[in-house]
């Protein structure tokens, strides 16, 4: 028997799981369900609809745009990693997952997340230029430069999300096979791992800190001056225009900041948090931001807001609308139209 009183520390490791997401809600279980599936529905359509119509707009393949559309995709992969296999979970009490499928499906849980942050600097980087640096705005952001920004942004995620899944891999599962939990996150896999795990612990909290710290001072700094720039802007139309564009940036960095803060913080100092509590929270941060940008960007972006329209309603532009007189007359002046 080990010094832990587990007789088990060191004859076994579990490498077949079962998760059981929101325990004490026992037979209420299934109730969720429906109304997940439909969150889930909700945001591959409503993040689909914005990517399709940046995609389908010309107009639209801009620096801007298409970082959103990236941001939006991530979303999808974001909710597809986890949603799935959560479902899954609440239609059977105890759900099955290997260890490998485990540490696959947290790894695309921190990839996706460490993305979001990336494409968060990725846009600011680009508000900073067309605000700060307006007349150098399309020599500086080309397309060159959004290639190097998303490589940039898939190795720094793959180096944060490569090393924590493999020190996770290395741990001895020994205490249990539930994991209360109704996905493989980094803590709920350690809270059933024995042995020595300070460094396991320390390892991943200084990553996330280091990783949050630097996102955060690099945001805070560009949007400072980005607003600091837009307050002197002459033209008042123009600096409402800025303003209103970094104010849709700020609420999606305020969505999936502090709903990932929040829940770190209450699963490493709250001890007396109840699992249910836990889970909720988890996710709130995991599937929060999926359903919130798109309809942010749909809203507060007038030209996507338009495009959207136009296509569910068949709705004409205001950007169409001011050009269809020219079109006509373009028309008229090739002899298609009477004068």
């Amino acid at each position: 028997m080990g010094e832990d009183g587990n007789t088990s520390t060191f004859n076994i490791s579990y490498t077949n799981f079962f998760l059981v997401g929101f325990p004490g809600l026992h037979e209420r279980r299934p109730l969720l369900v429906l109304p997940l599936t439909f969150l889930y529905v909700t945001i591959i359509s409503a993040n689909g609809l914005v990517i399709h119509t940046v995609v389908g707009q010309r107009n639209l393949h801009q620096p801007m745009y298409m970082l959103i559309a990236l941001l939006l995709a991530v979303n999808i992969c974001a909710a597809t990693a986890v949603m799935p296999k959560m479902l899954e979970g609440f239609v059977h009490y105890a759900n099955p997952i290997s260890l490998h499928g485990c540490l696959a499906q947290m790894f695309f849980i921190y990839f996706t997340l460490l993305l979001d942050y990336n494409l968060l600097l990725a846009m600011a980087l680009d508000r900073y230029m067309a605000i700060c640096h307006p007349l150098r705005y399309t020599d500086l952001m080309t397309s060159r430069l959004l290639g190097m920004l998303a490589i940039l942004a898939l190795t720094r995620s793959l180096g944060v999300a490569v090393p924590l899944v493999v020190l996770t891999s290395r741990a001895q599962f020994c205490r249990t096979a539930v994991i209360r939990h109704f996905t493989c996150e980094y803590i709920a896999l350690l809270s059933i791992a024995c042995g020595d795990l300070t460094f396991n612990n320390r390892l991943g909290l200084a990553m996330r800190l280091v990783t949050v710290t630097f996102d955060l001072a690099l945001l805070g700094t560009s949007y400072t001056r980005i607003i600091y720039v837009a307050f002197r802007i002459s033209s008042g139309k123009a600096r409402a225009k800025a303003l209103h564009t970094c104010g849709s940036h700020f609420l999606v960095i305020l969505t999936i900041y502090l709903s990932g803060l929040s829940t770190s913080i209450v699963f490493r100092v709250t001890k007396t948090v109840s699992q249910d509590v836990q889970n909720l929270l988890s996710a709130i941060y995991l599937l929060l931001p999926g359903a919130l940008n798109p309809v942010i960007y749909g809203v507060r972006t007038r030209e996507i807001q338009e495009h959207v329209e136009k296509m569910l309603c068949g709705k004409e532009s205001a950007q169409e609308v001011r050009e269809k007189p020219k079109r006509l007359q373009n028309r008229r002046v090739d002899g298609k139209l009477p004068g």
